[in-house]
């Protein structure tokens, strides 16, 4: 019993002591592309706004503008997802990628503005409860 407590002690020592532990602080804008690149591919004309698994784009290209006031994009996706499984999954990830919720489906972060919508289209197949019909989700980002 003594030597497990003292092996556990040589063993906790370094760490206890600082010495055991080599993080480097990263930015908070450094560590959200960090997780964003991790998590795979992104919504068409963004670098960093993840597409959730199971959409896929439903346009051939996005719209993007990029001036000096700063970005706009606009870009489509669909797929066999439920839309509350879509809304859940963006309101757990963007804000770990620095996005803050501020309204339903909006979101902010550096200046800008992103919000998720449904199109009118997916809104009456939803209505008819056809659950073969594919949920579309706009993402458009602009500048606040």
């Amino acid at each position: 019993m003594l030597r497990a407590a003292s092996a556990a002690f040589l063993l906790a020592g370094p760490a206890v002591a600082g010495l055991g532990s080599f993080l480097i602080p990263i930015p908070q804008a450094a560590a959200a592309q960090l997780a964003a690149a991790e998590s795979g591919p992104f919504v068409p004309g963004t670098a960093d706004v993840p597409v959730m698994p199971g959409l896929a784009s439903a346009e051939s290209e996005p719209l993007v503008f990029d001036k000096p006031g700063g970005r706009i994009v606009q870009a489509v996706l669909s797929g066999q997802v439920p839309r509350q499984a879509v809304l859940a999954f963006y309101d757990q990830t963007l804000p770990q990628l620095g996005w803050r919720r501020t309204a339903d489906r909006v979101f902010v972060r550096d200046g800008e503005e992103l919000r998720l919508e449904f199109p009118q289209a997916d809104q009456k197949a939803a209505q008819q409860a056809k659950p073969a019909a594919a949920t579309a989700v706009r993402f458009t980002l602009t500048p606040r």
